[in-house]
């Protein structure tokens, strides 16, 4: 004899399958339609994460919704690389990385993290990394094969340095200030002030790694305690008890004034390790300011030169190219997208915040653009090379023989070619431009 209950969940299963079909539903609703951003014929900027909108695949009538998982907050803060402008066209390698991304390695009081040619391929000429320490930590006394150039990003820090002809250098700094130490050159950081210090450090080799440093406390372990006493005129038992592991980073004493530090043998360097990058007398744009430090007005640094960029809302970095050297930039503060030229009509767009990175190769053609409307940009240029150098695509049209530009660009349309000759006639190099004032209803946010 059948169980009831049996027979009734066999009759409703029965009844289950011979119902209509329900409606299959997306998994998520396809917002194409709505997105602000899906009709620009100019490739205007986008801000998608200063505007709170999510960037879509989505570009002038073509693309469409993303359905399946999406890491949201990158797609927010790289909206060039989901909705790449119709201009961008071939194969370009990665030219971004965020120190985000990089491990960092914890210390007594402080932390460091690199970004080399190991994380970033494209960095073959320049490694960064980015090093905090807190009062009174000191990193270890030191030397490197490259020459190691850096900006202090926050708080204070004391520098000492040895040249080779025996003159001693010590100097206290703040944000904005740099120093450069030659390659082989002695040396040594320590946090000061209240919260010390944290800086971005630049050396002249993407392979370089901040575990093949030379440090003092490792050299004296890896020597035979009877050569080092010897070295020292001291018995070998004075330094039985130098650990077997290098400090790299740890809590040191505070400092007192440089005037009651200096040892008694201290004699000054002839050369200035340390330069106020923010007091350098800025180039002036219609659109904002560059200070440039290279060997001209900062002598020992050789191997690097730098430019310090304050890009207004809304302006830009003029399209332009380097000729001598590879581009390394870091991004300070606001965020940009910067589209890169590599010939054979080749051209990748990508978006930065603070704390990335981007490469552009020699020669290649860029420029910087803020992409709010409301914030600044702040922006380090840095290059492997004692002279910045730059070419402006503005000024070579200007001094250019107006009928050849025309010839090249305004062949079919000599009206506009004639308003382009006027605009370009006085060939001012404009190194940061202001926002172009956009006629009403041209907004990107506005085609719908």
């Amino acid at each position: 004899m059948y169980n009831s209950n049996l027979l009734l969940s066999a009759a409703l299963l029965l009844s289950s399958c011979s119902a209509a079909p329900v409606d299959q539903q997306p998994l998520e609703k396809d917002t194409s339609a709505h997105y602000p951003y899906r009709y620009d014929p100019y490739d205007r900027k986008h801000d998608t994460y200063g505007d709170g909108v999510q960037p879509l695949p989505v570009r002038n009538g073509h693309g469409t919704s993303v359905l399946g998982p999406t890491n949201k907050d990158r797609d927010r803060q790289n909206p060039d690389l989901v909705r790449p402008p119709s201009t961008d066209h071939g194969i370009l390698p990665n030219l971004r990385w965020s120190f985000s991304d990089s491990h960092i390695r914890i210390e007594e009081g402080g932390w460091t993290r690199q970004t080399t040619v190991r994380e970033l391929p494209a960095s073959v000429e320049i490694a960064g990394v980015n090093m905090r320490l807190e009062p009174g930590v000191i990193r270890e006394l030191h030397w490197h094969k490259e020459a190691e150039w850096a900006y202090v990003l926050k708080g204070e820090v004391r520098v000492t340095a040895l040249d080779t002809e025996g003159g001693s250098f010590i100097d206290d700094l703040k944000e904005g200030d740099l120093w450069y130490f030659p390659s082989g050159h002695p040396h040594s950081l320590q946090g000061l002030g209240e919260n010390g210090t944290e800086f971005l450090l630049i050396f002249d080799d993407g392979n370089f790694s901040e575990d093949s440093t030379f440090l003092l406390n490792e050299w004296i372990e890896h020597t035979p305690k009877a050569v080092v006493a010897e070295n020292f005129r001291l018995p070998p038992e004075i330094f039985e008890n130098i650990h077997e592991k290098d400090k790299y980073i740890f809590q040191g004493s505070i400092p007192d004034s440089i005037d009651k530090e200096k040892p008694p043998a201290f004699k000054k360097s002839k050369h200035q390790y340390t330069h106020r990058m923010l007091d350098t007398p800025p180039v002036e744009g219609s659109g904002g300011k560059a200070r440039i430090v290279d060997s001209k007005n900062f002598p020992i640094s050789k191997t690097i030169a730098a430019g310090h960029l304050d890009i207004e809302p809304g302006a830009m970095r003029e399209m332009h190219w380097h000729p001598n050297a590879d581009e390394w930039s870091y991004f300070i503060k606001g965020r940009a997208r910067v589209t890169i030229f590599a010939a054979e009509g080749n051209a990748r767009t990508f978006d930065y915040m603070a704390g990335d990175v981007g490469i552009v190769p020699r020669n290649m053609g860029h420029f910087i653009e803020n992409l709010s409307d409301d914030e600044p940009l702040e922006v380090l240029e840095i290059f492997r090379a004692d002279e910045f150098q730059d070419f402006s695509l503005f000024q070579w049209m200007g001094e250019t023989p107006r009928r050849l530009v025309q010839d090249h660009l305004f062949q079919h349309d000599p009206k506009s070619g004639e308003k382009f000759a006027k605009v370009v006639e006085k060939a001012d190099k404009d190194v940061i431009k202001s926002q172009y004032a956009k006629s009403p209803g041209l907004e990107a946010k506005e085609y719908l």
